[in-house]
């Protein structure tokens, strides 16, 4: 593994959990008023060691055409869990509008906080190339 791939890895891991976890999330918010949905989350620090270990393996399967269909990953399917519920509502609905919301805007926190370390990385790149 190179220099650069070992400075943008975790970040590029990160950024694409943190996405998939906002699409959870959002569809949790969406469906806070469906009958019997089942609020859903993923453990992150998780599911980023297990995307850490299997690209240090080796066993990351990768797209070598834009053709090819973007297919989830089952084994990043798998960690995605159900919530349980504090308050459960009548309709079978554990979708609780106001933890969902914290979790969605704390996740967007985190995916910027990504983008800002990932941002450094490259400014500190260019100016080590520059030669500043």
């Amino acid at each position: 593994m190179s220099v650069i791939d070992r400075a943008f890895s975790i970040h590029d891991d990160a950024l694409m959990l943190r996405s998939q976890r906002a699409g959870i999330l959002a569809a949790n918010i969406a469906n806070a008023d469906t009958p019997n949905y089942k609020a859903r989350d993923m453990d992150f620090s998780a599911m980023l060691q297990q995307v850490r270990e299997g690209r240090e393996s080796g066993l990351a399967l990768k797209r070598t055409d834009p053709r090819h269909i973007a297919e989830s990953d089952p084994e990043l399917d798998a960690g995605i869990l159900y919530r349980n519920p504090i308050a459960p509502s009548l309709d079978g609905n554990t979708v609780d509008m106001q933890m969902e919301q914290a979790r969605f805007a704390e996740n967007a926190l985190q995916y910027q906080t990504s983008l800002t370390f990932l941002n450094g990385k490259i400014r500190s790149l260019k100016l080590a190339i520059q030669g500043q």
